[in-house]
């Protein structure tokens, strides 16, 4: 504030003009001054406030009631105080809004010593993410309205969102699909369990593998032939670089990406097989235990700033959810899509790159891209090359750039793709090869 060089000048002016009542009203306005913003200061810093809950998770659909209660622990009254419970510009966009507010999170009161007022709203949860609740905002001044005062009161809360599940169809194990079992191209050991047939007796052989009922049959040792064992299962490779979710589309394609990766969990646990996820995208809880937020405003605009993201970072590392078997795995995928947000760090070649030691080989690479370019494909189709099962889901990619993606596959020799368009192609998408 610069009301002291004011009062200065005017100051110095009534000493050079010699003028007894200027300088009287100068001293007076600065006394005002010094003690009202004495007094906002104190009073604001009497002001407590406690919040519930602090985290909760939700299905989309699901509502949850917030509340803050403030209490004047101060021995003065406060003439007035203005509160309110801040929310993302990204949680409450005009056009499909990922909450819905009812109630107020704004409110002027009047608290005298001891006096108790509280916020109460309720929130329904629209869209997945990980959304920030809060911070609670206060700002109090003189009664004069010469200073005043901003104040965060509490930490925000944080309400995470699942992605909703679409049952995925029921298909044929023999079907070419990007989930399941599949035939491997080169045997690399045989499952004992899968009997294809009989051969004559070779020097070496275990008395394990002898058939002895072919062999009493026709007199002759007879050795058991097996499958060549299968893959089972898949690591989905999805790919979160912000360069293939443009804002024209957004939302709705990274929440379609999101809905999807979750539905093939969901799809491969059913079939009680191994499942990972491995994603440059970003987690949001990660984003704010880096980045924080801001908790002593100086201002109104910096106190509804307070919280918010304050830039972002190169994310520079893959989030991991390892391969395995287990009901526990699509709770966890669940939660991290809930948490992804698009960010500019890893491209999708340095994600194939920072995880080839997180790749089983005895399960598909199930990769969900939003677009194809020329060194995406290189990278996948090395990967074929190497020995991996590669398919490959699109997420609706324009129609315009459609031929130049799959032409980029196809001369990688990748031909097991799909292409999703809309949530209501999700329950086909194991059959709907292009």
């Amino acid at each position: 504030m610069v009301w002291w060089v004011g009062a200065l000048s005017m100051l110095g002016l009534a000493l050079l003009l010699q003028s007894g009542l200027l300088a009287y009203s100068m001293y007076a306005l600065a006394a005002l001054m010094l003690v009202s913003r004495s007094l906002a200061s104190r009073k604001l810093n009497d002001i407590q406030a406690t919040r519930s809950p602090l985290s909760r998770v939700l299905e989309q659909g699901d509502t949850v009631v917030m509340r803050v209660k403030v209490t004047n622990r101060g021995a003065a009254p406060v003439p007035w105080l203005l509160l309110e419970d801040l929310l993302p510009k990204s949680a409450l966009r005009p056009r499909d809004p990922a909450l819905e507010v009812e109630g107020r999170r704004l409110k002027l009161v009047m608290m005298g010593p001891g006096g108790k007022t509280d916020i109460k709203y309720r929130l329904r949860a629209l869209r997945r993410g990980y959304h920030q609740i809060g911070p609670l905002v206060a700002e109090h001044g003189d009664l004069f309205g010469l200073y005043r005062r901003f104040k965060v009161l509490t930490e925000p809360a944080f309400i995470l969102v699942l992605p909703k599940v679409v049952p995925v169809q029921a298909y044929e194990l023999a079907s070419r699909r990007p989930v399941g079992e599949i035939r491997l191209a080169h045997r690399l050991f045989e499952d004992p369990t899968l009997l294809r047939g009989v051969r004559a007796y070779e020097p070496g052989d275990p008395l394990r593998r002898i058939h002895w009922r072919a062999t009493a049959r026709t007199g002759v040792l007879q050795s058991k032939l097996y499958e060549p064992s299968c893959l089972a299962g898949s690591t989905l490779l999805l790919d979160f670089h912000a360069d293939g979710y443009h804002l024209q589309g957004e939302p709705d394609r990274s929440d379609l990406a999101v809905v999807a990766s979750a539905s093939l969990v969901a799809a491969l646990c059913g079939l009680k097989q191994q499942v990972g996820l491995i994603t440059n995208g970003r987690d949001a809880a990660e984003r704010v235990r880096t980045e924080g937020y801001e908790l002593e405003p100086d201002s109104r605009v910096d106190a509804r700033n307070a919280g918010r993201e304050q830039g972002v970072e190169e994310h520079l590392h893959p989030v991991v959810l390892s391969t395995r078997r287990g009901e526990e795995q699509l709770a966890r995928a669940r939660e991290i899509l809930a948490r992804l947000e698009p960010q500019r760090g890893l491209t999708l070649e340095q994600l194939v790159a920072a995880s080839q030691g997180r790749l089983p080989r005895d399960a598909t690479v199930l990769c969900l891209l939003p677009r194809v370019t020329l060194e995406g494909a290189m990278v996948l189709g090395d990967m074929r090359r190497r020995g991996y099962a590669v398919s490959v889901v699109l997420i609706a990619i324009p129609e315009n750039d459609l031929p130049v993606a799959l032409a980029r596959l196809t001369a990688e020799r990748l031909i097991d793709v799909r292409h999703l368009r809309t949530e209501a192609q999700i329950p086909m998408l194991c059959g709907n090869q292009v």
